[in-house]
């Protein structure tokens, strides 16, 4: 048991930096929606997921990205035996997360019901909830994509730390090749990333009273 784990094992639940968190994700969203239309107005690319950088970061909001990366996790590091336990958990967390991210914006879609901003030509529109009641498609708050990415990457900075610039940086592109393609308000993407990085706190804190 490395140094790295022990410190995500037994760092403490404090509902402080829970209401912290969450504080800070509804003051930015807030914000942003000051500039939504704007940007809807100005930061447009209809062909950013033509370009392979643009395609990359939308792969970041694929569940099927971070169970990829679980695996290649679980196989290298359960490569030693006595690895393995802590291996398999790590790739849970991280595959969980980024799950619990897409359920999550799924359901916060249902609950606001904000049509993607192309609808409404940069307005605000919602979608009756008589109409198709169960079905997300076409709504856009929070946004499913960014969600994803934001949850498997705050997820990957607590059992990673090194390397969590890696995983912020491709998230928070996604978030904006989302804008720019003109699928969601900076107001989506933004209630997104701080909801990722909750759902990645709570699940980490969940699971860090079983040490290994």
């Amino acid at each position: 048991m490395n140094g790295e784990h022990v410190g995500l094992a037994a760092d403490p639940f404090r509902p402080a930096v829970l209401w912290r968190a969450l504080g800070i994700t509804l003051l930015g969203t807030l914000l942003a929606l000051l500039v939504d239309k704007w940007a809807y107005d100005t930061l447009h690319d209809p062909k950013v997921y033509e370009r392979d950088w643009g395609r990359l970061l939308r792969v970041m909001g694929f569940l099927g990205t971070w169970v990829a990366l679980a695996i290649a996790i679980a196989l290298q590091e359960g490569s030693v035996v006595q690895r393995r336990p802590r291996a398999t958990r790590r790739a849970w967390l991280l595959v969980g997360a980024a799950a619990a991210g897409g359920v999550l914006a799924e359901l916060g879609k249902l609950l606001i019901r904000r049509e993607r901003p192309a609808v409404h030509d940069g307005l605000y529109g919602f979608r009756d909830v008589t109409d198709r009641m169960w079905s997300t498609s076409g709504l856009a708050m929070p946004s499913s994509h960014t969600l994803v990415a934001f949850a498997g990457a705050a997820m990957l900075a607590r059992l990673y730390p090194r390397a969590r610039w890696v995983g912020y940086v491709l998230a928070t592109g996604c978030a904006v090749s989302r804008v720019l393609a003109r699928a969601h308000f900076v107001s989506d993407v933004v209630l997104a990333a701080g909801l990722g990085w909750v759902v990645a706190f709570l699940l980490a804190k969940r699971w860090s009273s079983q040490a290994e």
